[in-house]
């Protein structure tokens, strides 16, 4: 199926191409965090997600905004650019980042199932489980940040 163009930064869009997009910017941003700070087992599950949000989008005839994943790929990039406060202070920041996006991803999984729960072209995406990953990842997040304030304040 040839999605039609879309306009860069939700221009034109509807409101849930507009979020999903947004949280695929996240998604990728989050996957090149998790690779560089998280252990490869949860890496793997955040990369995997964002495969999910992807398939998500194909069924929901959603387009992928090339500009806002630009920008999302570059913001994580950037994060590697601050140079204050020691590479113990970076790891706390970096796993705080990651956290607030798993939360964010728990947030989307949520409303999907609220809204698109029943929604037949979701059939075969298991939102309940997504959402218990999105949750079971956060916890262990906490876990490694917990350690990295310890780290960098103790």
């Amino acid at each position: 199926m040839k999605l039609r163009s879309r306009l860069p930064l939700g221009l034109g869009e509807g409101p849930l191409s507009i979020y999903l997009n947004d949280h695929l910017a996240g998604a990728t941003a989050g996957a090149d965090l998790a690779r560089r700070v998280a252990d490869a087992a949860l890496a793997t599950e955040v990369e995997e997600d964002r495969e999910a949000l992807l398939d998500v989008m194909r069924r929901l005839s959603v387009g992928r905004d090339h500009l806002k994943l630009a920008l999302g790929w570059g913001a994580e990039k950037a994060l590697r650019l601050k140079p204050a406060g020691g590479p113990a202070l970076r790891r706390l920041e970096d796993l705080e980042a990651m956290s607030l996006g798993v939360e964010g991803k728990l947030a989307l999984w949520r409303a999907l199932q609220r809204t698109h729960g029943d929604d037949p072209r979701l059939r075969g995406v298991d939102l309940d489980e997504l959402i218990a990953r999105a949750r079971s990842q956060r916890r262990r997040l906490e876990s490694l940040r917990m350690g990295a304030a310890d780290d960098a304040l103790g």
